[in-house]
């Protein structure tokens, strides 16, 4: 009884405090045990948790029923969110590219008005992270585990101008203006 209340006490003060998560389930796998009766079925399942405002986390989960793989998945990305710097609230301050696995992506910023460009697995994590412009292209293996792994390696491999301007003891328009001349040149 004490831990059915204290479990439905965590939504109610998350909701309080104002934050309205977004859930998107990326992939359920069914597992089979062969045992002396006959077949035992188990369920894992992949979870991108964000707030819509430069937050998330992934979570994974394993359960007898698909109900419980997915809230242990949930309760897992929760735990684990992470902030991720964005340009003006919609896209990411620069190009980078990442492997997990076999599985490679490459995320560019976008201009505005793109929109998402990006397939499967991808497409939740930015919906769920609220990027509105982005680019993203994936290589190699299409595994929704490794796709994810390797997009959450890149995205916490970004840093925004401010940062790296503190980082290398300079102004934030020197990064910046460096920035926009090495664009330039590849255009070019």
């Amino acid at each position: 009884m004490n831990t059915q209340t204290q479990q439905n006490k965590r939504p109610q003060q998350q909701n309080q405090e104002g934050v309205d998560l977004i859930d998107k389930l990326v992939s359920v796998n069914r597992t089979t045990k062969v045992v002396k009766g006959g077949r035992r079925f188990g369920f894992a399942a992949l979870v991108i948790v964000g707030d819509g405002k430069g937050k998330f986390g992934v979570g994974k989960g394993k359960a007898k029923e698909v109900a419980d793989a997915k809230k242990k998945a949930t309760d897992a990305a929760r735990k684990a969110m992470i902030k991720v710097p964005l340009k003006e609230g919609r896209t990411i301050h620069h190009d980078i590219k990442c492997s997990s696995g076999s599985s490679t992506v490459f995320l560019r910023s976008a201009a505005p008005g793109t929109g998402v460009i990006a397939g499967g697995p991808l497409r939740a994590i930015f919906e769920a992270l609220g990027v509105k412009d982005v680019v993203a292209k994936s290589f190699g293996s299409s595994n929704p585990y490794n796709m994810v792994a390797s997009t959450l390696k890149a995205l916490k491999m970004i840093q925004s101008p401010k940062a790296t301007a503190s980082r290398r003891n300079k102004k934030i328009s020197e990064i910046i203006s460096q920035r926009e001349a090495k664009t330039k040149e590849a255009a070019e």
